[in-house]
């Protein structure tokens, strides 16, 4: 290869006219190539530059909505803050506002003047966030945009995060003993609790000699995640998904006697920390206090006494049959006071109204609560009040007749006329219905004529929970017209039944309704005792098909290998994942996680403008 040097040579030998331009020339080429060199050298560095900077600035974005994330699970209630200046805010029409004083928060800023939170650890990554919580109330879900700088460079993300609950898992389960109060366990420790309300690992551990533990038989198969705070007892069932327990017992579940293993298709038990339950759902019959514009801006229904709901979809209009004789207000305040929104139905018995012949034919309140409470006591200030003796017109309180085996229980009936509209314990033809297995001497009392008791059953077109403060009962198919779309809670503070009339006749049990299967769909939750089928000792029926999810503090029974009652086929709702029913009970204590993450175009610049 020629040398600079030697050409410069060769040049003044052969022809010194022309040396002095061509060496010009090539020095001037030279320079242009080195200073070619050195700009791409500098591009290469800015862009390295830009692109840590970017990588930065998503990163300081998710940093964001860890620490979002860290102060919801510190205060429950940290969902009602943010910026309403913020556009993201505003997009959605929020009810937020800023917190104060030492609950202040940089990462709540917008504009040029605004502030920015530092990513712990960092010199120069930040974020701000803004909060969407307009889906909260209705399906548990908050929407947060994160937007994260470092350097001249912002990236913003937008996450949807879903509290941590009881229908994260197809079954649930707090006690894997029978409900003490079903089985008419009535010992109680020093602290006034029953003796089953322990653990079987626990210190002291429950009695398994007083306290009937149920497990999961070799015919049960979940297709859905289940999880229990108790050990799980468990004889050849068949776990298609992940299965946790609390239990700190070794090994963590037991097989029960004479059974094979279990078949674990996910991979076997793993413990997960105790969920804990609320002791009761009263909470939620707040959502019907109309003097909460704030944090209750779209109250639900207020029903007092037994109350039937029947959902009916004809010509795709989906409506609410809802008959409640002892209701005088829907809505209440703190100040008992008390209000009728046409939503929830007019009270008494007239035309269409709550106490009528009929019941009232309501639009099903789309994304909402209702909730049955018992009738408050005669005299008191609760608006819902009856004055000494009262009762509705066409409603009567009934008495028990009969004893042992056959006896009828107490209850109520509502009458047009000559014609029974609604009755419990009910009669078919000449039979009428027995006390239900569970009454009498172990303490559960069936069909109170002023028990917040709540009587669901058809076909659902919508979104809504139904809470009692008493028991739900399931007293026929109770199912959505599309399993996409429709969405349905039922909170029972006390037991969910499933409706299992039967009738006494010469010394055994007949079931009174023909309907062998049973489904349900709704993720159902019962905060104080259990999810049972009435009688399933006592007659054989079908299947029950549960497609939601299943909660309860005590484990509960569907059917026993005689055969009676009903076999289980329970589906779980994918959906449950991502989405709640509207204002939906959630645990004592719970985290907020992420069910999924989308990147969006900067919201903000990195002087803080809001980005074009």
């Amino acid at each position: 290869m020629t040398s600079i040097p030697r050409l410069m040579r060769a040049l003044r030998t052969n022809d010194r006219g022309m040396a002095l331009p061509v060496v010009i020339g090539l020095g001037l080429a030279m320079l242009l190539l080195v200073a070619g060199s050195m700009s791409v050298a500098v591009s290469n560095i800015k862009k390295a530059d830009t692109d840590e900077d970017w990588a930065g600035a998503l990163a300081a974005a998710y940093a964001g909505v860890e620490e979002y994330q860290s102060r919801l699970a510190n205060d429950a209630t940290y969902q009602k803050y943010g910026n309403p200046s913020a556009p993201f805010t505003n997009g959605s029409g929020s009810t937020v506002s800023l917190p104060s004083g030492s609950n202040e928060n940089p990462a709540f800023g917008v504009g040029t003047a605004g502030t920015w939170a530092s990513v712990s650890g960092s010199t120069d990554a930040s974020y701000r966030y803004e909060v969407d919580n307009s889906d909260y109330q209705d399906k548990g879900i908050l929407h947060l945009r994160s937007t994260g700088r470092v350097g001249d460079v912002t990236r913003s993300i937008v996450a949807d995060l879903k509290q941590t609950g009881f229908i994260d898992y197809l079954y649930f389960t707090n006690y894997e003993t029978l409900d003490p109060v079903y089985a008419g366990v009535t010992a109680t420790d020093s602290s006034g609790k029953s003796v089953c309300e322990r653990y079987a690992y626990g210190t002291p551990a429950r009695d398994s000699s007083t306290c009937t533990e149920i497990q999961f038989g070799k015919n049960d198969s979940f297709e859905g995640p289940v999880r229990s705070n108790d050990r799980l007892v468990i004889c050849q069932s068949t776990f298609k998904k992940a299965v946790l327990s609390s239990s700190t017992s070794s090994p963590i579940y037991k097989t029960a006697s004479g059974c094979s293993a279990p078949d674990f298709r996910s991979g076997t038990v793993v413990y997960a920390a105790p969920i804990d339950m609320p002791p009761t759902n009263t909470e939620m019959k707040r959502e019907t206090r109309s003097d909460l514009p704030a944090d209750v801006p779209r109250p639900g229904c207020l029903y007092t006494g037994p109350t039937t709901i029947t959902f009916e979809y004809s010509g795709g209009v989906p409506k609410m049959r809802v008959l409640s004789p002892w209701t005088k207000y829907t809505n209440v305040t703190a100040s008992n006071t008390g209000s009728t929104p046409s939503q929830c139905g007019t009270p008494g018995n007239v035309t269409n109204g709550l106490g009528s012949s009929t019941g009232a034919l309501l639009d099903v309140i789309e994304r909402n609560l209702i909730y049955v409470q018992a009738v408050p006591a005669s005299g008191t200030s609760d608006p819902n009040s009856p004055t000494s003796g009262y009762t509705p017109p066409n409603f009567t309180c009934t008495s028990a007749s009969g004893s042992g085996s056959g006896k009828i229980p107490a209850g109520w009936q509502y009458k047009s006329g000559s014609t029974v509209v609604a009755k419990f314990p009910t009669t078919v033809g000449s039979y009428n219905e027995v006390t239900p297995s569970g009454g009498g001497s172990s303490g559960l009392t069936h069909y109170g004529c002023k028990a917040g008791d709540v009587y669901v059953e058809g076909k659902l077109g919508g979104q809504v929970t139904i809470a009692a403060e008493n028991y739900i009962y399931v007293t026929g198919d109770l199912v959505y017209n599309d399993k996409a779309t429709d969405i349905l809670g039922l909170v029972g503070q006390n037991a969910v039944f499933v409706w299992n009339p039967v009738r006494y006749y010469y010394g055994d049990f007949y079931k009174l309704d023909s309907d062998d299967d049973r489904e349900i769909d709704a993720a159902i939750l019962s905060v104080g005792h259990t999810f049972q089928v009435q009688n399933y000792e006592r007659v054989e029926r079908g299947t029950l098909t549960v497609f939601g999810a299943i909660a309860q503090k005590f484990r509960g029974t569907v059917g026993t290998t005689a055969p009676a009652g009903f076999t289980k086929d329970y589906q779980y709702d994918t959906r449950y994942r991502f989405t709640a029913p509207p204002k939906f009970l959630t645990p004592v204590s719970t985290t907020y996680g992420v069910t999924q993450y989308a990147a969006v175009p900067a919201a903000f610049t990195a002087d803080g403008a809001t980005a074009p």
